[in-house]
Protein backbone atom coordinates (compact mmCIF):
# COMPACT_ATOMS: atom_id res chain seq x y z
CA UNK A 1 0.00 0.00 0.00
CA UNK A 2 1.16 3.64 -0.62
CA UNK A 3 2.09 5.78 2.14
CA UNK A 4 -0.41 8.58 3.53
CA UNK A 5 1.50 10.10 5.81
CA UNK A 6 5.34 10.12 6.90
CA UNK A 7 7.93 11.70 9.33
CA UNK A 8 11.33 11.33 9.08
CA UNK A 9 13.27 11.64 12.13
CA UNK A 10 11.03 14.45 13.07
CA UNK A 11 12.18 16.25 16.42
CA UNK A 12 11.47 19.30 18.59
CA UNK A 13 12.47 20.80 21.40
CA UNK A 14 11.13 23.83 24.12
CA UNK A 15 15.06 24.86 25.02
CA UNK A 16 16.74 22.14 26.92
CA UNK A 17 13.58 20.06 26.96
CA UNK A 18 13.10 17.41 24.03
CA UNK A 19 9.41 16.53 23.56
CA UNK A 20 9.57 14.55 20.22
CA UNK A 21 12.70 13.01 19.67
CA UNK A 22 13.78 10.99 16.21
CA UNK A 23 10.25 9.86 15.54
CA UNK A 24 9.90 7.41 12.62
CA UNK A 25 6.24 7.21 11.79
CA UNK A 26 4.41 6.16 8.78
CA UNK A 27 0.34 5.87 8.40
CA UNK A 28 -0.62 3.77 4.95
CA UNK A 29 -3.26 4.77 3.11
CA UNK A 30 -6.91 3.77 4.13
CA UNK A 31 -5.38 2.90 7.41
CA UNK A 32 -7.16 2.88 10.48
CA UNK A 33 -4.21 3.96 13.56
CA UNK A 34 -4.39 5.07 17.16
CA UNK A 35 -1.77 6.59 18.89
CA UNK A 36 -1.53 6.45 22.80
CA UNK A 37 0.64 7.33 25.77
CA UNK A 38 0.51 8.77 29.14
CA UNK A 39 0.35 12.22 29.64
CA UNK A 40 3.33 13.63 28.47
CA UNK A 41 4.27 10.99 26.45
CA UNK A 42 4.49 14.03 23.00
CA UNK A 43 1.59 12.94 21.38
CA UNK A 44 0.09 16.56 21.22
CA UNK A 45 3.16 18.20 20.60
CA UNK A 46 3.58 15.42 17.80
CA UNK A 47 0.41 15.85 15.85
CA UNK A 48 0.73 19.60 16.61
CA UNK A 49 3.53 19.25 14.29
CA UNK A 50 1.96 16.78 11.39
CA UNK A 51 -1.40 19.45 11.18
CA UNK A 52 1.88 22.66 10.97
CA UNK A 53 0.55 24.10 13.86
CA UNK A 54 3.92 23.62 15.53
CA UNK A 55 7.01 24.05 13.51
CA UNK A 56 9.61 21.12 14.22
CA UNK A 57 13.13 21.53 15.72
CA UNK A 58 14.64 19.10 12.63
CA UNK A 59 13.57 16.61 10.93
CA UNK A 60 10.91 16.23 7.86
CA UNK A 61 6.91 15.97 7.08
CA UNK A 62 5.99 13.90 4.21
CA UNK A 63 1.87 13.91 2.48
CA UNK A 64 1.77 11.30 -0.06
CA UNK A 65 5.36 11.48 -0.75
CA UNK A 66 5.81 15.37 -0.92
CA UNK A 67 7.58 17.09 2.14
CA UNK A 68 5.29 19.68 3.70
CA UNK A 69 7.42 20.04 6.41
CA UNK A 70 7.74 23.87 5.88
CA UNK A 71 3.94 24.29 4.90
CA UNK A 72 1.04 26.20 7.12
CA UNK A 73 -1.65 24.56 8.08
CA UNK A 74 -3.96 25.95 5.29
CA UNK A 75 -2.05 24.77 3.06
CA UNK A 76 -1.81 21.51 4.58
CA UNK A 77 -5.37 21.56 4.61
CA UNK A 78 -5.75 22.00 0.74
CA UNK A 79 -3.32 19.60 0.16
CA UNK A 80 -5.34 16.74 2.05
CA UNK A 81 -4.13 16.99 6.11
CA UNK A 82 -7.42 17.47 8.21
CA UNK A 83 -7.89 17.36 11.45
CA UNK A 84 -9.90 17.62 14.52
CA UNK A 85 -9.55 18.68 18.30
CA UNK A 86 -10.16 17.88 21.93
CA UNK A 87 -12.13 20.84 22.00
CA UNK A 88 -14.12 21.37 19.47
CA UNK A 89 -14.49 25.10 17.97
CA UNK A 90 -18.09 25.15 16.32
CA UNK A 91 -20.36 27.82 15.63
CA UNK A 92 -22.91 26.61 18.21
CA UNK A 93 -25.58 29.11 17.53
CA UNK A 94 -25.24 27.85 13.90
CA UNK A 95 -27.38 25.17 12.93
CA UNK A 96 -25.25 22.03 11.98
CA UNK A 97 -25.99 22.33 7.98
CA UNK A 98 -24.27 25.61 8.16
CA UNK A 99 -21.66 24.86 10.25
CA UNK A 100 -20.80 21.90 7.54
CA UNK A 101 -21.60 24.76 4.84
CA UNK A 102 -18.38 26.31 5.98
CA UNK A 103 -16.20 24.42 5.26
CA UNK A 104 -17.33 23.29 2.25
CA UNK A 105 -17.40 26.40 0.88
CA UNK A 106 -13.90 27.17 2.01
CA UNK A 107 -12.99 24.64 -0.08
CA UNK A 108 -14.77 25.12 -3.24
CA UNK A 109 -13.68 29.16 -2.90
CA UNK A 110 -16.46 30.65 -2.35
CA UNK A 111 -16.76 31.10 1.67
CA UNK A 112 -16.13 35.19 0.93
CA UNK A 113 -19.35 35.66 -0.81
CA UNK A 114 -21.35 37.41 2.26
CA UNK A 115 -24.00 38.15 0.86
CA UNK A 116 -25.37 34.62 0.86
CA UNK A 117 -25.31 31.79 3.78
CA UNK A 118 -22.84 29.03 2.61
CA UNK A 119 -25.57 26.43 3.09
CA UNK A 120 -27.52 28.36 0.30
CA UNK A 121 -25.78 27.39 -2.53
CA UNK A 122 -27.01 24.24 -4.30
CA UNK A 123 -23.58 22.73 -4.66
CA UNK A 124 -22.54 23.25 -1.04
CA UNK A 125 -25.69 22.28 0.05
CA UNK A 126 -26.11 19.00 -1.25
CA UNK A 127 -22.84 17.81 -0.52
CA UNK A 128 -23.65 18.83 3.44
CA UNK A 129 -26.23 16.47 3.05
CA UNK A 130 -24.48 13.82 1.92
CA UNK A 131 -21.81 14.07 4.49
CA UNK A 132 -24.67 14.46 6.96
CA UNK A 133 -25.89 11.08 6.33
CA UNK A 134 -22.85 9.57 5.91
CA UNK A 135 -22.48 10.07 9.95
CA UNK A 136 -26.40 9.70 10.78
CA UNK A 137 -26.81 13.54 10.96
CA UNK A 138 -29.64 13.89 8.22
CA UNK A 139 -32.17 14.33 11.23
CA UNK A 140 -30.17 17.18 12.49
CA UNK A 141 -29.66 19.51 10.38
CA UNK A 142 -31.62 21.89 11.34
CA UNK A 143 -30.32 21.93 14.26
CA UNK A 144 -27.97 24.73 16.50
CA UNK A 145 -25.02 23.10 17.57
CA UNK A 146 -25.94 24.39 21.26
CA UNK A 147 -29.23 21.98 21.07
CA UNK A 148 -27.36 19.05 20.13
CA UNK A 149 -25.35 16.42 23.04
CA UNK A 150 -22.10 16.53 22.78
CA UNK A 151 -21.20 13.01 21.25
CA UNK A 152 -23.07 14.92 17.97
CA UNK A 153 -21.32 18.04 18.67
CA UNK A 154 -18.23 15.59 17.83
CA UNK A 155 -19.79 14.18 14.44
CA UNK A 156 -19.94 17.91 13.15
CA UNK A 157 -16.83 17.98 13.34
CA UNK A 158 -15.92 15.26 11.75
CA UNK A 159 -18.47 15.93 9.07
CA UNK A 160 -16.63 19.52 8.63
CA UNK A 161 -13.04 17.78 8.57
CA UNK A 162 -14.42 15.52 5.94
CA UNK A 163 -16.11 18.74 4.01
CA UNK A 164 -12.01 19.68 3.22
CA UNK A 165 -11.75 15.92 1.97
CA UNK A 166 -9.06 15.24 3.24
CA UNK A 167 -6.77 12.38 2.36
CA UNK A 168 -5.34 11.95 6.28
CA UNK A 169 -7.59 12.63 8.69
CA UNK A 170 -6.14 13.33 12.30
CA UNK A 171 -8.51 13.19 14.86
CA UNK A 172 -7.64 14.83 18.67
CA UNK A 173 -9.55 12.34 21.08
CA UNK A 174 -12.53 11.91 18.91
CA UNK A 175 -14.65 10.99 22.47
CA UNK A 176 -13.56 13.01 25.28
CA UNK A 177 -15.85 13.83 27.50
CA UNK A 178 -18.56 12.24 25.43
CA UNK A 179 -20.62 8.99 27.86
CA UNK A 180 -19.75 5.66 27.26
CA UNK A 181 -23.08 5.23 25.10
CA UNK A 182 -22.62 7.59 22.63
CA UNK A 183 -18.91 6.82 22.44
CA UNK A 184 -20.36 3.76 20.40
CA UNK A 185 -21.69 5.96 17.73
CA UNK A 186 -19.01 8.21 17.02
CA UNK A 187 -17.10 4.20 16.31
CA UNK A 188 -19.69 3.13 14.26
CA UNK A 189 -19.28 6.45 11.98
CA UNK A 190 -15.57 6.22 11.72
CA UNK A 191 -16.53 3.07 10.35
CA UNK A 192 -18.63 4.41 7.65
CA UNK A 193 -16.02 6.66 6.76
CA UNK A 194 -14.49 6.52 3.32
CA UNK A 195 -11.81 3.61 3.10
CA UNK A 196 -9.41 5.72 1.01
CA UNK A 197 -8.95 8.37 4.14
CA UNK A 198 -6.27 7.19 6.35
CA UNK A 199 -7.62 8.05 10.11
CA UNK A 200 -5.60 8.44 13.54
CA UNK A 201 -6.61 9.36 16.33
CA UNK A 202 -5.38 9.96 19.20
CA UNK A 203 -7.49 8.68 22.35
CA UNK A 204 -7.02 8.18 25.82
CA UNK A 205 -10.02 5.95 25.93
CA UNK A 206 -8.40 1.99 26.03
CA UNK A 207 -12.41 0.89 24.96
CA UNK A 208 -12.05 3.17 21.72
CA UNK A 209 -8.75 2.56 20.73
CA UNK A 210 -8.85 -1.44 20.66
CA UNK A 211 -12.44 -1.04 19.38
CA UNK A 212 -11.23 1.47 16.44
CA UNK A 213 -7.94 0.36 15.46
CA UNK A 214 -6.11 -1.85 13.18
CA UNK A 215 -2.64 -1.01 14.14
CA UNK A 216 -1.34 0.87 17.22
CA UNK A 217 1.80 3.48 17.90
CA UNK A 218 2.89 3.71 21.48
CA UNK A 219 4.88 7.30 22.47
CA UNK A 220 6.68 7.65 25.48
CA UNK A 221 8.98 10.25 26.50
CA UNK A 222 9.04 11.43 23.56
CA UNK A 223 10.17 8.35 21.58
CA UNK A 224 7.80 5.55 19.86
CA UNK A 225 8.14 2.64 22.06
CA UNK A 226 6.28 0.00 19.99
CA UNK A 227 3.81 -0.33 17.45
CA UNK A 228 1.68 -3.40 16.38
CA UNK A 229 -1.84 -4.44 16.12
CA UNK A 230 -4.41 -4.64 19.17
CA UNK A 231 -3.55 -8.03 19.91
CA UNK A 232 0.40 -7.10 19.64
CA UNK A 233 0.18 -4.32 21.89
CA UNK A 234 -2.47 -5.52 24.89
CA UNK A 235 0.19 -8.79 25.07
CA UNK A 236 3.66 -6.09 25.50
CA UNK A 237 4.33 -6.06 29.23
CA UNK A 238 6.58 -2.86 28.38
CA UNK A 239 3.04 -1.09 27.34
CA UNK A 240 1.05 -2.56 30.38
CA UNK A 241 3.94 -1.18 32.49
CA UNK A 242 3.87 2.78 30.71
CA UNK A 243 0.16 2.82 30.06
CA UNK A 244 -2.28 0.08 30.42
CA UNK A 245 -1.39 -1.80 33.52
CA UNK A 246 -2.00 -0.72 37.48
CA UNK A 247 -0.61 2.37 38.23
CA UNK A 248 -0.57 3.48 34.81
CA UNK A 249 0.43 7.65 33.96
CA UNK A 250 -2.45 8.65 32.64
Amino acid sequence: MSIALETRQLCKKFGALTVADGIDFRLESGERRALIGPNGAGKTTFVNMLSGRTAPSSGRILLGGDDITGLTQAARVKRGLGRTFQINTLFRDLTVLDNVALGIAERRGIAGRKWRPASAHDEVRSECLELLAVLDLSADAGRRLLDLPYGKQRLVEIAIALGLRPRVLLLDEPAAGVPAIESGRILQALDNLPRDIAILIIEHDMDVVFRFARRITVMVQGEVLVEGTPDEIAGDGRVRQVYLGEGRRD
